[in-house]
């Protein structure tokens, strides 16, 4: 018996894993949602609820959802409606202020989350000090996934080391917060009434100057959609200068951080070009299916 005692009190020793819950801002994504929750529900451990925040959308994002809610009865899928303002910043909010497990989870509407997603989270955030958690995306519209895959990763690590490990930044389609983290920070959150600014990065600055820890996890991998490849020059510029337009508001002037404007500019017309192959290749094989 005396032997035994060791082992229980090993046993009691373990903390037990997080609740993990998914927000998923959503407006007018009919065309991507269902895959979505489909990833979300098909998970080696199950969230405690899939979340999703539909913005005054117009088309059948809403009803696809309440289909799946009939579909997957014993999946924890809400719908919550955020009709007050247009915008995600307000949106992803609701979400995050709704959610009831003591990590949220954020995606995008066009994640597909690996299997293993929440576990991976779980397994983070079991460890006290860490306050928020983020990791690669793996582009599941592009040609050379896993290739894509292992240089996002680079990427992002290489950001660490630019920013000397001082600021780590969240990545809105991959990146879950302690609720207790979020309850901290979310009244000084930049609304961004003018849509300027990247809203992950925005947190990631607002948790920098808390003290509170953001980590970086490679095993925690989310699948998302190039689409903003099919932005026009103009407007895809536009988008990569939030990052300048974020550092300026947080008044962070650290010359390395505009490294990823370097690279996001860098990749815009090869990575374009290889989205409109591949895209042109899957529907000619498509079509070779059908005949």
């Amino acid at each position: 018996m005396s032997a035994d005692r060791p082992l229980a009190g090993a046993l009691q020793d373990v903390p037990e894993p997080p609740g993990v819950s998914i927000v998923i801002p959503a407006y007018n994504e009919e065309s991507v949602i269902r895959q979505c929750l489909i990833a979300a529900i098909y998970q080696s451990v199950p969230a405690e609820e899939i979340i999703v925040v539909d913005n005054l959308s117009t088309d059948r994002t809403a009803r696809i959802v309440r289909q799946m809610q009939q579909e997957y009865p014993e999946s924890p899928i809400i719908l919550l409606r955020q009709g007050d303002t247009q915008g995600l910043i307000p949106t992803r909010n609701h979400g995050l202020n709704n959610a009831t497990g003591d990590v949220v989870g954020r995606i995008d509407a066009d994640s597909v989350l690996e299997p293993d997603w929440v576990e991976q989270v779980q397994k983070a955030f079991i460890d006290p000090s860490v306050a928020a958690a983020t990791g690669p995306v793996v582009y599941y519209d592009m040609p050379m996934r896993r290739f894509g895959l292992k240089a996002d990763d680079k990427m992002r690590q290489l950001m660490l080391r630019l920013a000397k490990h001082q600021y780590h930044f969240l990545f809105g389609s991959n990146m879950a917060l302690r609720r207790t983290a979020w309850e901290t920070i979310r009244d000084e959150a930049c609304l961004d009434p003018k849509d300027e600014m990247h809203e992950d990065i925005d947190l990631s600055l607002h948790l920098f100057e808390h003290d509170l820890k953001v980590q970086y996890l490679p095993q925690m991998v989310s699948g998302m959609s190039a689409r903003r490849l099919e932005d026009s020059p103009r407007d895809y510029r536009y988008y990569v200068q939030r990052f300048d337009r974020t550092y300026k508001a947080h008044n962070v002037k650290k010359m390395a951080l505009k490294a990823p404007m370097v690279v996001f500019f860098s990749v815009y017309f090869p990575a374009k070009l290889l989205r409109a192959i591949h895209t042109a290749n899957s529907a000619q094989g498509a079509r070779r299916g059908g005949a």
